[in-house]
């Protein structure tokens, strides 16, 4: 599992393994377990995100800038989680964690670039709630679907290209020592740290890219909220601020779900040497659990999708009554 095989492409002292063996637990009996547990958040995951993007396609109420976002959202957390899980259930439930190292290098585009897309989406969402709370006169001037498809083509044309360099980046690394990465998919870090020749540019782009697709859509949406808070606190009346404060309750919680325990986990993993079994759990279930919570909150949490929920739901009610008469006649 060790042994790397060179390119015949380049010389002999750069070596490209043909495979990568993604190592997963280590010495966790049962370890199997919690890929059948992840198996069950996909499906989760699936049916929940699906089901929001239907109600959204569906009731026309939905149709406006703000639920396509909201859409958005729900599409990056199906792509992400398909990326991930299947690939998690194949390696370590069916005994394939030899993968390729072309195929290792797109699923690590994948991954990265859709919880970038999470990322940068709840960004929009809280831009979207300062322009309605703050500028509520202007908002339909400002946010339009046109504003919105034009935003999310712009950060599908950044996502795509940023990761396209930074996974690119690994092909000038050589891997002369072993081909065994300790993580549970293709990592960044964990492939980097296999490398014999010099990586700090690798480095550099990991932490570039924590500081600026983390950190700053983070420090953003805290901006904008406090502007937000600034704004509520002028509105005189009580039950306008109450409902207001509704609004963003949904919006707030996917924000922590999404960023507090990724902030946490890369903390503590620059500030001391975390067990890889431990890493290996915290950084799963920060993937993975995001995307299964959001539509639950956004479906429980959010007055709009609720009524929506029902309107379709006496609709088909109506709908089937009276096509069950027509056949009665």
């Amino acid at each position: 599992m060790s042994s790397v095989q060179s390119d015949s492409s380049v010389n002999s002292t750069f070596v490209r393994p043909t495979t990568f063996f993604i190592n997963g637990f280590v010495n966790i009996p049962h370890g199997k377990y919690y890929y059948v547990f992840l198996s069950l958040v996909y499906a989760v995951t699936v049916f929940g995100n699906s089901f929001i993007m239907c109600i959204i396609y569906l009731a026309r109420r939905l149709h406006t800038a703000k639920y396509i976002a909201v859409f958005h959202l729900a599409f990056s957390d199906l792509c992400g989680s398909s990326a991930l899980i299947p690939k998690l259930i194949d390696m370590f439930l069916f005994d394939h964690q030899d993968v390729l190292y072309e195929s290792c290098l797109t699923n690590m585009f994948y991954i990265y670039h859709f919880m970038n897309l999470q990322s940068l989406t709840l960004l929009t969402l809280a831009y979207d709630r300062l322009i309605a709370i703050c500028f509520p006169l202007r908002y339909h001037a400002i946010v339009t679907k046109t504003s919105m498809c034009l935003v999310i083509a712009v950060m599908w044309i950044f996502s795509v290209t940023y990761f396209s360099v930074y996974v690119s980046l690994i092909n000038r690394l050589s891997f002369c020592r072993t081909n065994v990465v300790d993580s549970y998919y293709c990592d960044h870090g964990p492939v980097c740290r296999l490398a014999c020749n010099d990586y700090s540019i690798n480095v550099l782009f990991i932490k570039m890219t924590f500081g600026l697709l983390v950190c700053l859509p983070l420090i953003l949406i805290i901006i904008s909220y406090v502007c937000i808070s600034l704004a509520l606190r002028k509105i005189a009346h009580g039950g306008d601020r109450t409902k207001a404060m509704k609004t963003l309750t949904s919006h707030l919680l996917l924000v922590a779900i999404f960023y507090l325990p990724y902030l946490s986990i890369n903390i503590l993993s620059f500030a001391t040497t975390m067990n890889p079994n431990v890493r290996i759990i915290n950084n799963s279930l920060t993937q993975t659990i995001p995307p299964m919570l959001n539509p639950i909150i956004y479906t429980l949490k959010t007055e709009e999708v609720m009524q929506s929920i029902k309107y379709l739901y006496k609709r088909n009610k109506v709908k089937n009554i009276t096509n069950n008469k027509e056949q009665m006649y």
